[in-house]
C-alpha cells in the first residue's frame, strides 16, 4: 500500500467542502488543491465562491486564482496541474495532500486519468461557440441529435460546454466523442480516499439562496460589470455571470436575474450530485469532522 495520501473532499455547491477541507489540511499540516472549474479564474471572485482571503492565509491553496479567464482550461489541463503539484507536496517530505471542489470530472480525471481525445482547431471552436450564442442551446441540442445520436443519447445533453465539445470532436473527426472515451483507468502511485458532503436537499438550496443572497451584498453586480466586456469568453458562461449580463443587457430585472442565479444554482447542484452518485468510491455523510474523514479507508 502506498504510504501517500490523496483525501478528496467533494460535493455540490455550499455544501461545506472549503471548511472542512481546511480543517482537514490544518490537522495534516498539508495545502490543498482545489478541484474547481472556475475559482481558478483570478478574474472570478465572489460569483464563484472563492475562499475568502482569512481562509486563504489558513492553508496554502493550489488551483484558486491561479489562471485567467483568457487562458485555456480544461480537465487534461487541471490533470497535469494537479499531478505535479501534489508530486512537489510529496517531495516535500509531506505524506498526505488534501483536494476539495465540485468540478466532478477534473476529480475524475486527477483520480484516474483522460481519454485520449483529439483536439478541435480552433476555427471551429468559435465558429460552434458563436453559433451557440446566438442559437441557444435548444440549437446545439438539435445538432447533436443529428449528427451525434451516441453522443445524445447517452451524453449530458443539458451542459452546453459538453455539447459543443462533442459537436467539435464529430465535426473534425466524423466519429463520436464517445467512440474515443475508452475509460481505461490509470492507477496512481497514492492512495485515495474519497468523503462526499450530502446534504438534505431543503436544507441545500436554503444555503444556496443564502450564498446568492450574500454575494450581491457583496459586490456581484459591480463584479459582473467589469467582467462584461469580456463575456463572450468561454469561462463566463457561469452561473451568477449571465444572469447578470442578460440583466446589463436589458433582458430582464434585476430581481428576475437573482431569482435565476439562485434557480441556476439549485439546478447545478443537482447535475454535480447526480455525477458524484455515479462514484461508488465516494464516502458519504451529512456532516464529517476532520477526524473522521482521516479514519476512511480507501474504497477499492
Amino acid at each position: 500500500m502506498p504510504d501517500k495520501t490523496c483525501y478528496i473532499i467533494c460535493g455540490p455547491t455550499a455544501s461545506g467542502k472549503t471548511k472542512l477541507a481546511i480543517d482537514l489540511a490544518l490537522h495534516l499540516n498539508t495545502s490543498i488543491i482545489s478541484a474547481d472549474s472556475r475559482q481558478c479564474f483570478r478574474e472570478l471572485n465572489i460569483g464563484v465562491a472563492r475562499p475568502s482571503e482569512q481562509e486563504l492565509a489558513q492553508v496554502k491553496h493550489y488551483f484558486i486564482a491561479s489562471h485567467s479567464v483568457h487562458s485555456e482550461m480544461n480537465a487534461a489541463i487541471f490533470e497535469q496541474y494537479a499531478l505535479t503539484t501534489i508530486n512537489e507536496l510529496f517531495s516535500s517530505n509531506k505524506n498526505n495532500a488534501v483536494m476539495a471542489g465540485g468540478t466532478g470530472l477534473y476529480i475524475r480525471a486527477f483520480c484516474q486519468g483522460m481519454d485520449d481525445i483529439p483536439g478541435v482547431p480552433e476555427w471551429l471552436t468559435a465558429e460552434l461557440e458563436a453559433a451557440y450564442q446566438e442559437k441557444g442551446i435548444g440549437w446545439l441540442q438539435e445538432e447533436i441529435k443529428k449528427h451525434d445520436p451516441l453522443f445524445s443519447a447517452a451524453g449530458e445533453i443539458q451542459n452546453p460546454h459538453r455539447l459543443l465539445r462533442a459537436l467539435g470532436v464529430k465535426r473534425a473527426t466524423g466519429t463520436s466523442i464517445r467512440d474515443y472515451q475508452k475509460g481505461e483507468r490509470v492507477k496512481r502511485p497514492f492512495r485515495i480516499i474519497k468523503a462526499g458532503l450530502d446534504i438534505p436537499r431543503e436544507e441545500l438550496y436554503e444555503r444556496i439562496n443564502l450564498r446568492v443572497d450574500r454575494m450581491m451584498d457583496a459586490g456581484l453586480l459591480a463584479e459582473a460589470e467589469q467582467l462584461y466586456p469580456f463575456r463572450k469568453l468561454k469561462a463566463l458562461q457561469t452561473v451568477g455571470y449571465t444572469e447578470l449580463f442578460d440583466y446589463l443587457e436589458g433582458k430582464h430585472s434585476l430581481e428576475t436575474a437573482i431569482s435565476l442565479i439562485k434557480q441556476n444554482s439549485r439546478h447545478y447542484a443537482k447535475r454535480q450530485m447526480t455525477w458524484f452518485r455515479k462514484d461508488k468510491e465516494i464516502q458519504w455523510k451529512q456532516q464529517w469532522t476532520a477526524a473522521e474523514v482521516l479514519k476512511l479507508e480507501a474504497v477499492t
